[in-house]
Parts: C-alpha cells; structure tokens; sequence
C-alpha cells in the first residue's frame, strides 16, 4: 500500500497523510495509537473478531489475539500517519476474518471485505480524518481483491457503535444499503 492524501476538502489541513496497511513490520504504528492515553486499549478492536468469552477477556489477551493476527499476516487494518506520528486506523478485512456482522451474511459469497471500525484521537476528531481513513480503506480493500465491501455504520444521532462509522460518510461514497444488522447498524455495500 503507502497511498498519501492530502485531506478532505473544507477539512483541516492535514499536509500529507500516509495510509499504511497493519503487517508484522508496521505493527508498531499500530501498537503506539491504540496505547496513547484515550486509545482504544481496552478492546484492540478485536470486537468483531473471533474471540471466545469475549466479554470476560482482559485487555492484554485481546492485544495478544491481535498481534497473533497481525504475525500471521491476517489482514487486519490500515493505520494514517501525519508528521512521523500515527493519527488514526480503520479495520477494513475479509469478511470471513471476522465473527458474523449481520443476520443476512451469506458465508458462502466470495471477495467481501468488511470496513468495521475507525479510531480517530479525540482531540483530532471532527476534521475530516475519518473520511480520509474511509477513502483509503475502499482503495485499500479493492487494491487486495475485494469485489464488494460492507460496512455497519450508524446515523449520527445512534448512542452506540459509533466506532463503526456514519451511514452518511458511506452514502455520500456510493455504499447503497441492503438490511439492518440490529436495531442501529445499517448494513451497506459498495461493488466495483
């Protein structure tokens, strides 16, 4: 992958973004973001993944889980660098690298990837990064082979799963919706 962008229009000016794809020789950059203070250590977005006893399992096994993916070059993400330093993720991977997203999935369709999740700093949030990381996680994903990519998002106004982005951000992208996977996540696909 690297692929730079220079932002999104109207948005804060970014300079050059990197968008690098998680693997064994980038873990790092990945590791540094989610263990900044108000980084998402507590899950290791391992959510959607396989994981058994996934309510009752510590911080530190889910990071593990993670890194074991990440070892075994399980596709897993992309992160966004500004400035030598790491401003964001998006989980964007096969499908059937994740537990089941929706009632609908049907398992036997090939070339699926799914976008599940966006990490974004607080204090950066709100400028565009979001959009960004959804850009390059679509380029990203059809550069690998995908043929379709779902997503979940939420209306802005959802109180939970935010982390899975806004339906907005994926309309406005062409994502065209096929069902609900529950009673907030719109389930949205895009075909090349």
């Amino acid at each position: 992958m690297p692929k730079r962008s220079s932002g999104s229009p109207g948005k804060a000016d970014w300079g050059e973004i990197l968008f690098t794809e998680v693997t064994p020789s980038t873990r790092a950059n990945f590791e540094n973001l989610f263990e900044q203070p108000g980084g998402p250590k507590y899950c290791w977005c391992m959510a959607w993944r396989n994981l058994e006893n996934r309510e009752h399992v510590p911080s530190d096994e889910r990071k593990r889980a993670m890194m074991t993916l990440i070892e075994a070059d399980t596709p897993v993400g992309i992160v966004a660098q500004a400035g030598g330093k790491t401003i964001g993720w998006c989980s964007v991977a096969p499908r059937e690298t994740y537990r089941k997203l929706s009632p609908q999935q049907d398992d036997t369709e090939m070339g699926v990837w799914s976008i599940v999740c966006f990490y974004v700093p607080r204090a950066l949030r709100g400028r565009g990064l979001a959009n960004a990381l959804l850009d390059s996680a679509i380029d990203h994903a059809f550069a690998k082979g995908a043929r379709t990519i779902e997503a979940y998002p939420v209306d802005q106004a959802s109180p939970s799963y935010r982390f899975m982005g806004f339906r907005d951000m994926f309309v406005s992208r062409g994502f065209h919706e096929t069902g609900m996977a529950g009673s907030r996540r719109h389930v949205m696909r895009l075909e090349r």
